[in-house]
C-alpha cells in the first residue's frame, strides 16, 4: 500500500466538524511497524491574519492558508487522494508557522 508522504498535499476527511479540505502531510514516512496514521495542517480559505497561518500559493489550491493551529494525526484511510506536492521551500513556510504555534525552536 502507498501511504500519503511528507510535503503532498491530500485532500482528507477530517469528520463532520472539520468536513473534507486539503491537507499537507508533515508526518514522517510510514513503516510496516508504524501505526497507519498521518500528521497534518489543514488549509483553510478563511484567512484570519494570525502568525500561525503559512500562505503558500500553488495551482492546485484555492487562494488560502496552511492553519498550524489545526494541526491533527488520523488514520491513512481519511485520506482521499493526492491533491499535488509542495516544494522544499513552501514546506518551510508552514515548518515556521508550526514552529511559532508550537514554541519549538527552529531556525
Amino acid at each position: 500500500m502507498t501511504y500519503p508522504s511528507r510535503g503532498e498535499v491530500w485532500l482528507v476527511d477530517l469528520g463532520m466538524a472539520a468536513k473534507v479540505r486539503p491537507c499537507l502531510v508533515i508526518s514522517a514516512r510510514i513503516g510496516d511497524a508504524d501505526r497507519a496514521l498521518i500528521t497534518l495542517i489543514p488549509h483553510t480559505t478563511v484567512v484570519r491574519g494570525t502568525s500561525f497561518e503559512a500562505v503558500v500559493k500553488t495551482n492546485f489550491l484555492k487562494i488560502g492558508v496552511f492553519d498550524a493551529q489545526g494541526v491533527i494525526t488520523v488514520p491513512v484511510k481519511c485520506a482521499i487522494r493526492i491533491l499535488g506536492s509542495l516544494k522544499h521551500d513552501q514546506i518551510r513556510v508552514v515548518e515556521h508557522a508550526i514552529c511559532q504555534w508550537l514554541e519549538l525552536p527552529c531556525a
